[in-house]
């Protein structure tokens, strides 16, 4: 296969993966950061085909899906070699999937190559504005979350373990990393993005606090 064939699979393979995936993390997510990963790769100047993959491979093993505890890309990594992509490309890919997530407010997640950076903002912008916010409460609803609760504080984790075990309210998850992305965007292009879907998620949030107060 070359590379137009093997994205072709891989978008209908994981379209069948998460086509009745209910926490946030469905096929249109991934298409998205698939779509965005692509229109800040070709600012950027790097490999599209590694960039593209691994936008639609990311969450394929993801711990928030999975529960799993184990670090390893079972099913990522046996798709790929089910396409017999070159191991040099493939392990690419996997490091870039490995260097997307979010793991605190405390963690570093350097990127260790442009299409890292590329995915991982592409990934983030998915998880802030009018869409974030969505995706926020669909994953809480999920997870059986309340959506707040006052007597809950915000915590900052320092750790990714503290993170992971998380079962804060809704809105401490705003807090907690989203209004944090903004300044954790790796390309110029992601910045610039970033700055509408942060206001929107600000002023959401002013609005959600009157009416809780019954201010409005």
């Amino acid at each position: 296969m070359d590379h137009k064939e093997i994205i072709q699979s891989t978008g209908k393979y994981v379209a069948h993966e998460f086509c009745s995936e209910g926490s946030g993390h469905d096929w249109f997510h991934i298409d998205r950061v698939r779509k965005m990963a692509v229109r800040i790769g070709i600012q950027e100047k790097c490999d599209l085909f590694v960039t593209e993959m691994a936008a639609l491979l990311h969450d394929l093993d993801d711990w928030k899906i999975t529960d799993s505890e184990s670090t390893a890309l079972s099913k990522t990594e046996t798709w790929l070699n089910s396409l017999n992509v070159e191991t040099a490309i493939a392990a690419k890919i996997i490091r870039v999937i490995d260097e997307v997530s979010y793991k605190g407010a405390n963690i570093s997640t350097p990127v260790s190559s442009v299409e890292s950076a590329v995915v991982q903002d592409a990934d983030r912008l998915d998880a802030i504005g009018a869409i974030g916010i969505a995706r926020t409460f669909s994953y809480g609803g999920y997870k059986n979350r309340l959506i707040y609760d006052p007597e809950v504080p915000v915590d900052l984790h320092d750790d990714f373990r503290s993170y992971k075990k998380s079962a804060a309210p809704t809105i401490n998850h705003f807090y907690e990393k989203l209004l944090l992305l903004k300044d954790r965007m790796n390309t110029q292009a992601a910045q610039s993005i970033a700055e509408g879907r942060h206001q929107f998620m600000v002023d959401y949030l002013s609005q959600f606090f009157d009416e809780w107060e019954a201010k409005r």
